[in-house]
């Protein structure tokens, strides 16, 4: 990707005409993408086209960035997640862009995230078992160029919030 990315949230102003009915419909969404604009007015006491309305309005300017469905992993054939700690060699911005591109590309891969601390870039990934686990982490991570050091921890239980607190003042 491009060498002249910025920190998306240094730029909070680009969503500043949300209001307290766009964050109900935002609230409902994130919980259940599935329901209907007539459900999600009747929730929050609004006409469904009004509703309709800021739906569309909130996709066309970046707010809803998608739909997605919730799969149980298991049902994949996942048998295993785990989290992959790797420390870099280096760290300019296009290297680091292409590395984190070229993870979200492989299957195993479910997010990654570049942070400070000990390690450069924490990956979440999910295989069938440990020798798949092992593969992946020998194949596919440990030999790409710049990557010094990889820890890998095993993710036993997790629990997930689907719904974003607000920080903003509303209009």
């Amino acid at each position: 990707m491009s060498d002249d990315r910025t920190n998306d949230f240094r730029h909070t102003d680009a969503h500043a005409d949300l209001d307290r009915t766009d964050v109900a419909i935002l609230r409902l969404l994130q919980n259940n993408a599935r329901l209907s604009v007539k459900e999600i007015a009747a929730e929050i006491s609004l006409a469904p086209s009004t509703t309709h309305e800021r739906i569309r309005r909130m996709r066309e300017n970046g707010v809803l960035l998608g739909a997605h469905v919730e799969v149980d992993p298991k049902a994949m054939g996942v048998g295993l997640e785990a989290l992959f700690m790797i420390e870099l060699a280096k760290h300019k911005r296009g290297a680091v862009d292409t590395f984190m591109d070229d993870l979200v590309n492989v299957p195993e891969v479910r997010s990654a995230y570049l942070v400070s601390g000990r390690y450069d870039v924490v990956v979440h990934v999910v295989v069938r078992d440990t020798a798949h686990l092992k593969d992946l982490a020998l194949d596919r991570l440990t030999n790409r160029p710049g990557v010094t050091r990889i820890e890998t921890s095993l993710i036993f239980d997790a629990r997930r919030r689907h719904e974003l607190p607000v920080f903003r003042p509303l209009r």
